[in-house]
């Protein structure tokens, strides 16, 4: 049996988003997860893998609590920048931000871009290397609204920016180096120097 592992293999787990929060008596704060999993019916519970370097594993560590907000297809990519592309030890996340509300926990959960929320307790803490597994009973939890819940595969297919195609400055001739400024080359372009026809070019990005 091969030993061989193929990362991109895990790519294709299906994963949901979602923005856990949580908060101290100083701010609330969150971030972006792909790895809650509804673990028991009774008494009910879900867990929650999250990275040490994260400041919301911090906050989960030492209160015991945090909500989960099930996000949706209409969720911008705004969203993800806010809560997944920088740290709350260093920034407020909620600064500035209105659709949120405050469940019977005293934490805030996101109101718009959520098709459900969450609220739970920690009852069981499992380390797992880089991340922690919070196992937590659910104390709260509400439907918002019946939007589809966003998945990985949709938010790199639809939401998250492709990058931009670089422009083309110029084409240069691989034969003998000529070189034709412009975003275009036309079919029937013929090298000045070497007389080659267009196909010999190549951009210039």
């Amino acid at each position: 049996m091969s030993n061989t592992v193929d990362n991109n293999a895990l790519f294709k787990i299906s994963y949901g988003l979602f923005c856990l929060t949580a908060a101290d008596s100083v701010k609330n704060n969150g971030c972006i997860v792909n790895t809650v999993i509804q673990v028991t019916q009774n008494p009910l519970k879900i867990a929650v893998c999250v990275n040490k370097a994260n400041y919301t594993h911090d906050l989960i560590m030492n209160s015991g609590v945090f909500n989960v907000s099930v996000l949706t297809e209409s969720t911008p990519f705004s969203l993800f920048e806010r809560f997944g592309f920088s740290s709350g030890r260093f920034t407020d996340k909620f600064d500035g931000f209105e659709s949120w509300a405050v469940s019977e926990n005293n934490l805030p959960y996101l109101t718009e871009y959520a098709n459900a929320f969450y609220s739970a307790k920690v009852s069981q803490k499992v380390d797992c290397g880089t991340h922690t597994m919070f196992i937590a009973e659910v104390t709260e939890a509400k439907v918002l609204n019946d939007e589809k819940s966003v998945t990985y595969e949709y938010y790199f297919a639809h939401i998250k920016p492709k990058p931009e195609k670089p422009k083309t400055k110029g084409w240069v001739c691989k034969i003998c180096g000529y070189v034709h400024e412009g975003a275009d080359l036309p079919d029937d372009f013929v090298c000045p120097w070497c007389k080659h026809p267009a196909s010999d070019f190549e951009p210039i990005e």
